[in-house]
Formats: structure tokens, C-alpha cells, sequence
């Protein structure tokens, strides 16, 4: 038996078993007592696995809603608002374990803990006995698929939507080995968009969706990146508007542009996007923030005169956008330095990696005069957040809730400089 610890950051529940070896659990709270378990991973210094059998339950484990918790959102068993009060501490842990104290931070939701995913892709199963299709996640820790029969963390619209096309597969006799996956994804109007992707075919293009955030529209291909629970994102971005005080506004890791064109886009703005199919749906986005003055794309093109002054573009750009006051450059945030300016906000929502070297020596050489970093990996951002403090210091930390009944954090610090 197995005494459960503390939740880490991750989500999974610290154990030590009699040889001493520390094991990582999904399926268990701190105080539980686990009886009996399902090793998913060895290693010669520490096991991951699924509790099976507990003892002794957690005041704070409640009855999950799914079957497939725990492929989809295995903190189903946690009370939500204890959920709330964990992501908190998990933020203030994994930032001490950097040597930055911070006090608790204030963690948003809107309160929707269900239904909430704008997007979601489903494994398909076949039933041998009644030769159907069955919609399906994989088991957490194996390749083996587990069929289901409901999901609460997508919106209503896309499980219906999914049901119906397993529906007419099974109509027209058709068999799942065809198939990698369903893909899916609709907009706050409910539209649905997507579809199935073929074994050894090229990825369809599904038609693009359309929503507004803080007032302004925006296109995405539902196969691209774009925000999966758009009314905590703009509860994230309402926060982030209000530390925007310079002229200048410089948006790294910017996606599809939904951050600096939601919170800047009266400002002197540039959008740097190092993906070619995020950069296009950019420029897209950007035409939709103003009627076009001189839209203009160009090949390894570079500003001059007081353009240059207000968003220079490294040499190593292969492609500008601009129109009027905004700019969009396709590029790696890292090769894009020179953008960097003193008198500037830098926006940074790096991938959970966190921001390269270069770039965080460059904001301390430039020192712009404040750092906004969103992060969905509070462990990389308290790194990367550790090396910037000795020219800038942390005026607000905050915490949102984009992924109810999961371990995922996203995570706001706002850096002014000192």
C-alpha cells in the first residue's frame, strides 16, 4: 500500500513504495492510501501509473462525470473548487523551486467547467462483435483505444456533430482502419467545422470558422492553433489591455494575432509568427482589424525611413505584412531581435519550451520598458522569468483556467522594468 503525498506539477500524485521508488499516479489525492495500481511506465529511478484500488478517500474526491476521464481530463475526481485552490499552489511552488517568491495568485474561470473545448480530435474503434464504428479516446499511458459513449469537456454541438458522421460511416458499411482520427472544432455561434482524417492522405482543408474577441473578428482553419476556451481567453486578454501603456507594442509567438490585434490594435504593432500557414491566417486577421491603407506583402523586404524606426525587421525575415499602423513579420521570434525596442511593450506567449536564450538576453540588453508573458507552462516561465530579474520586476501574477478538470495552468506575469 502506497501513502499519496502531494499532487506535483503536472498533475500527477507523488508515492513512495517500500524499495523506496517514487511513483507518479493519475487516479489519486494526496491522503489517499493506494491498494492496488496499473504500472504504465518503468524506469529504473521512478514508475508512472493508474491507482486502481484506494483507501482511505480525500474529502476533496468527487464522482467523475466521464468514463473516459482519465484520457481526457483525469482531474475529474477533484472537487472544482479545490481544483482552483491546487492551481494556485502549483504556480507559487513551481516558481519558488526558481527562487522567485510570489504571493498567492489570484486564479479567473467564467465558472463553466463542462462543455467548455472548442476543438477536439477523437480516435475511432471498431467493434468486432456488431462490425460498427465507435468513437474513441486512447487509454492514458498505452496506444490502445477505449470506446465511449458521451464526453463532457468538448462543447454539445461537436459530440453531436462527431456522433452524426460515426453515424453515417456506419450507414454506408464503412471500417474505422480507413481513418486516424475525426477532427473537430465550432465557433462561439455553435458552427461546427472538420472532419476525418484519412491513413497515408494529405490533410483535408476544412472551410475556415469566424469569432470575435474583445469586438474584433478573426478566421482559423480548425486544423490550425487557435484558443481552445475563448471566454477565459478573453477574461486573459482584458487583464493583459490594461498593462498596455507605450505606443509601441511588439507581439512575439503571435499565432493567428489574436493577442496584439485584440489588445493593440490602435498601437504602433508588430506581430512576429515564425509558421507559414498561422502567418497567412495573420495577415488575414490583420486586413480584418482595419480597412487596408497599403497592404502589401514582400519577399525578404525591410521597412525603411521612420518605418524602420517603429517595426525593424531582421535581416533574416522572409516576409512582411503591413498595413497602416500594423506590421507582420514572418520569422522566428528569436531572429527577430531587432525588433526589440526600449520604449516598447514586448508581448511573449511562447510554446510550453519557453522563450530561447537569445531572445531573453536581448530583452536584457534593450530593457523595453515592460514584458507581458503568458505562458502555458508556469515551469519554463518562472525559468525564463528567474534570468529577467535582474533588470525587471514582477508587478502582477495571475492565473486562468483554461482547462477545467485537467492539470494544464496558463499563466499571467506582467514585468516592469526596475
Amino acid at each position: 500500500m502506497i501513502k499519496i503525498e502531494k499532487i506535483i506539477p503536472g498533475g500527477q500524485s507523488l508515492g513512495t513504495n517500500e524499495d523506496g521508488k517514487k511513483i507518479f499516479f493519475w487516479n489519486a489525492l494526496p491522503g489517499e492510501v493506494v491498494e492496488k495500481y496499473e504500472v504504465t511506465k518503468n524506469k529504473s529511478h521512478y514508475q508512472e501509473a493508474i491507482a486502481t484500488k484506494i483507501s482511505n478517500p480525500s474529502q476533496y474526491r468527487v464522482e467523475p462525470l466521464d468514463e473516459c476521464y482519465l484520457s481526457t481530463s483525469p482531474w475529474q475526481i477533484i472537487d472544482y473548487t479545490h481544483e482552483l485552490q491546487l492551481k494556485q499552489e502549483l504556480v507559487t511552488e513551481i516558481f519558488r523551486e526558481h527562487h522567485i517568491n510570489i504571493d498567492t495568485p489570484e486564479i479567473l474561470t467564467d465558472g463553466k467547467d463542462y462543455h467548455y473545448r472548442n476543438k477536439m480530435e477523437y480516435a475511432l474503434y471498431w467493434n468486432h462483435d456488431t462490425n460498427k464504428i465507435h468513437l474513441a479516446f486512447h487509454q492514458r499511458g498505452s496506444h490502445r483505444k477505449i470506446p465511449i459513449n458521451n464526453s463532457s469537456i468538448e462543447r454539445h454541438e461537436i459530440f453531436a456533430k462527431a456522433q452524426q458522421i460515426i453515424d453515417d460511416l456506419n450507414a454506408s458499411h464503412d471500417e474505422a482502419h480507413r481513418y486516424q482520427s475525426l477532427l473537430l472544432r465550432c465557433n462561439q455561434q455553435g458552427e461546427v467545422s472538420g472532419g476525418l482524417y484519412e491513413n497515408h492522405q494529405p490533410h483535408p482543408v476544412f472551410p475556415p470558422l469566424s469569432d470575435k474577441i474583445l469586438g474584433h473578428s478573426y478566421t482559423y482553419s480548425p486544423n490550425g492553433f487557435f484558443q481552445i476556451n475563448l471566454p477565459v481567453y478573453e477574461m486573459a486578454l482584458t487583464e493583459i489591455k490594461r498593462h498596455i501603456t507605450t505606443d509601441a507594442v511588439l507581439d512575439l509567438y503571435s499565432g493567428v494575432g489574436t493577442i496584439g490585434l485584440s489588445v493593440a490594435p490602435t498601437h504602433h504593432l508588430t506581430l512576429v509568427e515564425s509558421d507559414k500557414f498561422a502567418f497567412g491566417e495573420l495577415m488575414r486577421n490583420v486586413e480584418l482589424i482595419e480597412k487596408p491603407k497599403d497592404i502589401a506583402v514582400e519577399d525578404n523586404a525591410r521597412p525603411t525611413g521612420s518605418e524602420l524606426a517603429r517595426s525593424p525587421v531582421t535581416t533574416g525575415a522572409t516576409k512582411r505584412v503591413r498595413n497602416g499602423n500594423i506590421f507582420g513579420l514572418l520569422v522566428k521570434s528569436e531572429e527577430a531581435l531587432d525588433c526589440i525596442e526600449h520604449s516598447q511593450t514586448v508581448i511573449l506567449d511562447p510554446p510550453r519550451s519557453g522563450c530561447d536564450k537569445r531572445l531573453i538576453n536581448k530583452l536584457l540588453e534593450v530593457t523595453p520598458e515592460k514584458i507581458i508573458y503568458l505562458s502555458c507552462n508556469p515551469a519554463t516561465q518562472a525559468r525564463d522569468i528567474s534570468l529577467l530579474l535582474d533588470k525587471y520586476k514582477i508587478a502582477t501574477v495571475k492565473t486562468f483556467n483554461f482547462f477545467p478538470h485537467t492539470p494544464h495552468i496558463e499563466n499571467l506575469v506582467i514585468l516592469s522594468r526596475k
